[in-house]
């Protein structure tokens, strides 16, 4: 096994000893749905010794509590029984829910006090929906580079009521920067090596996971923590629920401002294109290819590294597994989604991970043509500078090894010669 779990900092020793009594004694309150719920709801004014009334708080007739939060009690389940949470891991995510509930009471507030939100538009928004590590960050990032798009930072998909200001000076100084910054930021300060994996930050674009996790039903929840039986479920279930959030917290976030062309991105699209393009039938969908060992190696360490900012326990090999499973599965429907015309061939667009790397300009060129939009020169000036400032290397060398897949490379390969000769994938090696 060529991963290996990476050094902590002194103080988050000291917090996972229990020598920190602050964060030692909140990483101990209860993660049941009931304290989580009324922690919540009293941090909002809407506390109440009546858990049924509390519960209420957070109902809505086209956004209703009981499925979520029956998708809630689901992964607390799985958090208590399977995650072995460290003292730091529990105290994350004790403020990591307690945000995801506080924020769902204002979307609800925000429903009864602005109902014609859900009549916004969200026009033919244009996804980035490769497999993690193909490219799809540094392109969903040259996307937002041009002035003509809008993609959602940190801080809007975190905590996106009310509608941020329109005004750019405002907007640069909405404090909830400051708060998405410091949740975001936090798991890379626990543990060393992830910043040079994927940089997060407030004012970062942001993954569409943040918006679904308002459902209670995002692969959030399992990157950041082992919790199978959870992921199994996930896996499993009808995304329609998260898709519907997902659209709700665009119209909150354009709300105040005229209607925006959404670029967005998460690779959790390849395995749901069917309930993207039901939630979104005039969606444009970028996907990024890359050699399947390489990507999953690759997604291996990321996985492995961000459970342990949460964990003393990972298991490399069932991270390993699990995501070989899912990807293998996934590009199989993605071909036959494909052969079978079951997919709008004329809003897809297929890059490789190889072009991107070698004339990234021209690969985003492609795209645009794809979809009979043109590329500016402003907007070109704006994405070389922004390849300039993200060099892949800025934060360290990222290290992987396809030993970690635990399977002999002929045999992986086979799993996944269809998908590779379907859409030309080349291999690394």
């Amino acid at each position: 096994m060529s991963w290996e779990a990476p050094a902590r900092p002194d103080w988050v020793l000291a917090i996972n000893c229990g020598e920190v009594a602050p964060i030692a004694e909140e990483a101990a309150l209860p993660l049941t749905r009931d304290a989580l719920v009324g922690a919540a709801a009293a941090s909002q004014g809407r506390g109440n010794a009546n858990a049924s009334e509390t519960t209420a708080h957070f109902d809505h007739p086209d956004f209703p509590a009981a499925p979520a939060f029956e998708r809630l009690e689901r992964f607390l389940a799985a958090i208590e029984e399977e995650a072995q949470l460290t003292t730091m891991g529990r105290f994350m995510t004790r403020r990591f829910l307690l945000r995801l509930l506080e924020v769902r009471l204002q979307i609800v507030g925000w429903l009864e006090e602005d109902p014609g939100v859900q009549e916004e538009c969200i026009k033919a928004p244009l996804f980035v929906a490769g497999a993690p590590r193909t490219g799809t960050t540094i392109l969903h990032t040259l996307l937002d580079a041009d002035p003509d798009h809008r993609v959602p930072e940190g801080w809007e998909l975190l905590r996106p009521v009310p509608p941020p200001p329109e005004d750019p000076n405002d907007f640069a100084r909405d404090p909830r920067i400051d708060l998405a910054n410091r949740e975001l930021v936090l798991p890379q300060t626990v543990t060393s090596g992830l910043l040079s994996i994927h940089e997060y930050g407030g004012r970062k674009p942001k993954e569409c996971l943040s918006a679904q996790s308002f459902a209670f039903q995002s692969e959030e929840f399992t990157a950041r923590f082992s919790v199978p039986s959870f992921e199994d479920w996930l896996v499993r279930s009808d995304m329609t629920d998260a898709y519907r959030m997902h659209r709700l917290v665009l119209q909150i976030l354009q709300r105040r401002h005229k209607t925006t062309s959404w670029v967005l991105k998460s690779p959790v699209h390849l395995h749901n294109l069917p309930t993207l393009f039901e939630t979104y039938p005039d969606a444009r969908v970028a996907i990024t290819h890359r050699d399947p060992l390489t990507l999953l190696s690759s997604l291996t360490s990321l996985i492995a590294t961000l459970r342990w900012s949460h964990s003393d326990r990972v298991d490399v090999e069932s991270i390993a597994s699990s995501h070989l499973e899912r990807y293998a599965g996934t590009f199989e429907r993605l071909v036959d989604w494909t052969e079978q015309n079951a997919l709008p061939d004329e809003q897809i667009h297929h890059s490789q991970f190889r072009d991107f790397q070698e004339t990234p300009i021209e690969t985003v060129q492609a795209l645009y043509a794809r979809f009979g939009k043109s590329l500016s020169e402003d907007a070109v000036r704006a994405m070389r500078d922004a390849l300039g400032e993200n060099p892949a290397d800025r934060h360290g060398t990222h290290r992987y090894s396809s030993e970690d897949l635990g399977e002999d490379e002929r045999a992986l390969r086979a799993r996944f010669a269809r998908y590779q000769a379907k859409f030309g994938v080349p291999s690394d090696r």
